[in-house]
């Protein structure tokens, strides 16, 4: 979890191509976050509410 201005936003980390994670779906079944952030191999991208950013880039989450 991290806070982005008045939202708290779950965040998990990944270290390989298969990103597939049951625990961070439920946890947005759960509690609807506005999004959630995966960070991961995969490149840039949004799909289903959540926010894909590769590991290189960990610094751009604000």
């Amino acid at each position: 979890m991290i806070q982005i201005e008045e939202n708290v936003v779950p965040l998990e980390v990944k270290s390989a191509n298969n990103v597939r994670a049951r625990s961070l779906g439920l946890y947005r079944d759960k509690y609807e976050p506005a999004y959630a952030i995966r960070v991961s191999t995969k490149n840039f991208g949004f799909e289903n509410g959540i926010k894909s950013i590769p590991l290189y880039a960990l610094f751009t989450i604000s």
